[in-house]
This record gives C-alpha cells, sequence and structure tokens, in this order.
C-alpha cells in the first residue's frame, strides 16, 4: 500500500506547479493558487503515509523524480515547453534513477 500511497503523492505534486503555471496565464489566478496549495498538501499528507513503509531516501527520491517527470512532461504535452534532447535524456536519467531506487527497496 505505501508504493501505492508513494504514487498519489507523486501524482498531486505535479498539480501545485501547474496550478501556479495555469495561474500565471489567467485571469482567475485566486482558484489556481488554491488548487495549488490543496495539491501541495495531499501531495505532503501520501508522501506522509508512504514513508511509514518505505525508508525516507527512497521514498522522498522517488516521489521528486517521479513528480519532477510529470511535470516536465505535462509541460510539453500542454504548454508547448521544449522537447529538445537534451531534456529528454534529463528527463530519461532522472527515470532511470526512480527505477534503481525502486529495484533496491
Amino acid at each position: 500500500m505505501a508504493w501505492l500511497y508513494l504514487l498519489i503523492a507523486a501524482i498531486f505534486e505535479v498539480g501545485w506547479p501547474v496550478g501556479f503555471k495555469i495561474a500565471s496565464i489567467s485571469a482567475v489566478k485566486i482558484w489556481w493558487i488554491i488548487f495549488s496549495a490543496v495539491t501541495m498538501t495531499l501531495s505532503g499528507i501520501f508522501l506522509y503515509l508512504a514513508q511509514k513503509e518505505i525508508p525516507i531516501g527512497t521514498a522522498y527520491a522517488i516521489w521528486s523524480g517521479t513528480g519532477t517527470v510529470f511535470t516536465f512532461a505535462v509541460g510539453i504535452l500542454f504548454f508547448n515547453d521544449s522537447a529538445d534532447i537534451l531534456r529528454l535524456s534529463g528527463a530519461l536519467l532522472i527515470i532511470s534513477g526512480v527505477i534503481i531506487l525502486k529495484l533496491s527497496s
């Protein structure tokens, strides 16, 4: 169950940078800032639950790495962020690190 909590935490981790990005381009900023605060809180709660069984270093690295890659993908798919080879290579290295940490747990 802890790994499921960690995945949920990583998904919510995407919510706050996306909410802030939308707030920066939206006329209705306050709702997106509230959305960001809620997803940030939920991400922290699920990370807390995951760390009851997963070592802190592993949980934090996978949470932040997975959240980073998910946010990176959202930026490319929805905000026209660059998808050049160096950026994609960096994301691949993060994914590789997450996989290695999961396999070693």
